[in-house]
């Protein structure tokens, strides 16, 4: 019922797990969590969350601004390599939205192309949003244990992963800092670091 174009992401109760109990409130955290992260940060470059909920049939939502453009590992694809200004301008403005989560105690850990989406908003073309807040991770010493990953399991993608996120959990924003050189590398080179 908005009055303008809005994106919406679902997860269908099919898809929490089947018959898993377990697999299915990891989801419903990680998505939960999504949705509170998302929906307190303010930053111009941090998708905007409109709403949040769940349907009658126990289908979780997000409702979240409709972007103009395409993801990086789309843009990179389809045109190859980009010049180091533009670098310099697109990470920037997704330093911008990790400043503001990290300010936040929070680490994305999972910054990757896919994740950074370059459009127009307004009258400004190349306006990057971060997106996908789905493994958001607090670092307050008060946090609660994560209910979204899994021990043993890691979380994330591992091209644009820093190695502690590998070796352990206690990251913090760095992590999210050693992904933006990998991105910034695939910017550049159109191939991954590693």
């Amino acid at each position: 019922m908005l009055a303008r174009p809005a994106a919406i992401k679902l997860i269908r109760p099919e898809m929490l797990g089947g018959t898993d109990p377990a697999v299915a409130a990891r989801a419903i955290a990680r998505f939960r969590r999504e949705a509170d992260a998302a929906a307190h940060l303010r930053s111009a470059h941090t998708v905007d969350l409109y709403d949040f909920g769940v349907t009658e049939d126990q289908t979780l939502y997000l409702v979240m601004e409709f972007l103009e453009g395409m993801d990086l590992e789309s843009l990179v694809r389809q045109h190859g390599p980009m010049p180091a200004p533009r670098v310099v301008h697109v990470l920037r403005q997704v330093c911008d939205s990790l400043a503001e989560a990290h300010a936040r105690g929070l680490v994305h850990r999972d910054i990757k192309p896919a994740n950074i989406y370059i459009g127009r908003v307004g009258c400004r073309e190349d306006f990057v949003k971060v997106l996908d807040f789905g493994l958001v991770k607090t670092t307050s010493v008060n946090a609660a244990p994560s209910l979204a990953t899994i021990d043993g399991v890691i979380m994330g993608t591992p091209a644009y992963m820093a190695p502690e996120m590998a070796l352990d959990d206690n990251v913090d924003g760095r992590a999210d800092l050693y992904a933006l050189g990998c991105v910034a590398y695939y910017l550049l080179t159109g191939e991954q670091v590693f």
